[in-house]
């Protein structure tokens, strides 16, 4: 059940969604931007930023101290908060690769919904991993319009490399927060597998 309540200690109307008898409210009136505005010497494929991971995956992006936040940290803090608007304000190019990782946690709980153990989870998450990532300009893209085309070969397999590495790091991110300890759902994450992030179904 989805809906909107007001608490005058907050000032703001709130939005309310209640699924597996969880009550989970969130402020409606601001939307979380990343903070990563400072792109100089960072490369750039399709319009966005390919910044630093804290990742030791395969993959074109750099690799950023451990003790900083990255892109995956913001995407994963934010979540919960930006699932629930319909609009996004671009405010920087990292907004961009924000919102498709917002949307991109969206789709990996989904998966992950139904999923009682880490195991099955995690099974879940791998299959998603081999699935064919498309690219500005290619069928399946969730954000036509938001990303420049590729204009060439080069670029296009060097963003392709780009989201598979960070997907894959999300991923491994998001099974931590998405179970407990001891391999058990976490509820206050997989009940967000309702929403849809910008009103964009989920495939």
């Amino acid at each position: 059940m989805l809906g909107f309540i007001f608490f005058p200690s907050l000032g703001v109307p709130v939005e309310f969604l209640r699924a597996n008898s969880v009550l989970i409210i969130v402020t409606t009136d601001m939307v979380y931007h990343s903070s990563f505005v400072n792109e100089d010497g960072v490369d750039r494929a399709c319009g966005c930023p390919l910044l630093p991971l804290k990742s030791h995956i395969k993959g074109p992006a750099p690799v950023s101290d451990q003790d900083t936040t990255d892109i995956v940290d913001e995407a994963i803090t934010f979540f919960r908060a930006n699932v629930f608007f319909r609009n996004f304000d671009i405010k920087s190019p990292a907004d961009k690769l924000l919102v498709y990782l917002t949307f991109y946690i969206n789709v990996a709980l989904k998966r992950l919904e139904g999923c009682r153990t880490l195991a099955e989870g995690t099974k879940a998450i791998i299959n998603l991993g081999l699935e064919k990532v498309p690219v500005p300009g290619e069928s399946g893209f969730p954000f036509p319009g938001l990303f420049p085309l590729p204009q060439s070969h080069k670029e296009t397999e060097l963003f392709r490399n780009y989201l598979k590495q960070i997907r894959e790091e999300t991923s491994g991110r998001l099974l931590s927060v998405a179970y407990r300890p001891n391999g058990t759902p976490n509820k206050w994450w997989l009940a967000f597998a309702k929403r849809k992030f910008m009103n964009i179904i989920i495939p």
